[in-house]
């Protein structure tokens, strides 16, 4: 039977252990709160839930498989810290934090140097992998690669699509990168478009009708497309829900990248400031030019409260 380990179970990676158990794989699983590895083990055949990396460790035979599914930065970083003397020569950590593929390549070449393998593999599918699988973007050598090969199947869509050796180590979190700057533009276009028809008042246009037209046949039909019409049909005002939308590590670097490498990406870019001005970041700025615009032209500013 195939069996791997797996850390870090939050909505991605418990999803992940659950695809990876029914897929058949025994999964050594291990979180920072053992009751949730206990009620994960307890719900779904085949995982097996370590009370700490160390059991984790001792419970897979070498040569050993573990995948980290941790935040990127700081978390992953420890959790490598504390792994890495409890592995052996030829074992194979996995990268599925979605971090920063400069930190994947030093990571790699300081873990070859302890004689221990290393994949970093992008992951996009959200919270909705559990049920149609994963798409994996994986950077590492080709012998890592044959032996990740088979999870990578259980996970992805179909054992034959939905999976990618991108490159060397750094290239699985790279491409992912430059994902996430796509999806960047894309949610903003789509946004202002029925942002721009909800404003069109004398039309008295029905945004959610749009939607779910725009998903047949339309050259701009997309899941994100598809999520938009769902909470369309329920709410078309939004007045709920707060103007605010976060930005992950890799717009910003996807971004950062494009002027290391001198490659026009404006849409990605300004989506990107667009996130930043949602933030209340711009808040200043406006200030700064509402005062402006009074001292040159006495024009009238609006005080807070």
């Amino acid at each position: 039977m195939l069996e791997i380990g797996l850390y870090g179970l939050g909505r991605m990676g418990g999803n992940m252990a659950r695809r990876l158990a029914r897929g058949g794989a025994r999964v050594h699983a291990c979180n920072r709160n053992f009751a949730v590895t206990e009620a994960l083990a307890a719900e779904q055949a085949n995982v097996v839930a370590c009370r700490d990396l160390e059991a984790m460790v001792a419970g897979l035979t070498a040569p050993r498989i573990v995948w980290l599914m941790l935040p990127a930065g700081e978390a992953s970083e420890a959790a490598i810290r504390e792994l890495a003397p409890l592995l052996a020569p030829g074992d194979l950590l996995v990268d599925g934090a979605n971090g920063y593929y400069l930190d994947a390549q030093a990571r790699g070449e300081h873990l070859h140097g302890l004689g221990l393998r290393f994949v970093d593999v992008g992951v996009s599918g959200g919270i909705w992998g559990l049920e149609n699988g994963y798409c994996l973007m994986a950077g590492g050598g080709d012998d890592d690669l044959a032996r990740l090969a088979p999870f990578l199947k259980l996970l992805a869509p179909t054992p034959e699509s939905g999976w990618l050796h991108a490159g060397p180590v750094g290239a699985g979190h790279f491409t992912k990168m430059v994902h996430n700057g796509i999806e960047y533009g894309m949610m903003q276009a789509l946004a202002e478009g029925f942002a721009l028809m909800r404003a069109k008042s004398e039309f008295e246009l029905d945004i959610a009708a749009v939607a779910e037209l725009w998903r047949h046949s339309s050259v701009v039909r997309s899941w994100l497309l598809d999520l938009s019409a769902d909470f369309l049909k329920t709410d078309q005002t939004l007045d709920g829900i707060a103007p605010l939308v976060a930005d992950s590590g890799e717009g910003r670097w996807t971004v950062l990248e494009s002027v290391n490498l001198g490659v026009p990406t404006p849409v990605m870019t300004l989506a990107l400031m667009s996130r930043f001005a949602s933030q209340g970041k711009g808040d200043f700025a406006n200030q700064m030019l509402a005062m402006m615009r009074k001292g040159f032209g006495g024009h009238a500013v609006k005080n807070e409260g």
